[in-house]
């Protein structure tokens, strides 16, 4: 019952994207530091290639990786507006998967009730 794949999925996303917000906050801390290089999660494809194949989406795990993304005469590569919109979408996603997740127990703690 709750370890169906929709509940597996949902359990995934959510993981992924605290980790997303953990790693925008760290990039966000750290725009001035001299050297740092921004932090980016990455889990979607993966997540849809488990589902889409059939696989248990539970195996799925972020994965945090080093951004690429030119650097400043600092070192630093951390845009601020990037971030900042990343910040707002993981955050929109999060919620959405939140409610979803309450959306599947809400029907369980209505079944329940109900016997």
């Amino acid at each position: 019952m709750f370890d169906d794949r929709s509940s597996s999925s949902l359990r995934v996303a959510i993981s992924g994207l605290a980790a997303r917000q953990t790693a925008i906050a760290n990039n966000i801390a750290n725009i001035e530091t001299p050297g740092y290089r921004a932090r980016k999660v990455k889990f979607e494809e993966a997540l849809q290639s488990a589902v889409t194949q059939g696989r248990s989406p539970a195996g799925v795990t972020p994965s945090v990786l080093t951004s690429l993304e030119p650097t400043r005469l600092n070192g630093n590569n951390v845009n601020l507006d990037q971030e900042t919109l990343s910040h707002i979408d993981t955050t929109m996603r999060y919620n959405l998967a939140i409610r979803a997740m309450d959306g599947k127990y809400s029907l369980l703690r209505e079944a329940i009730k109900g016997a």
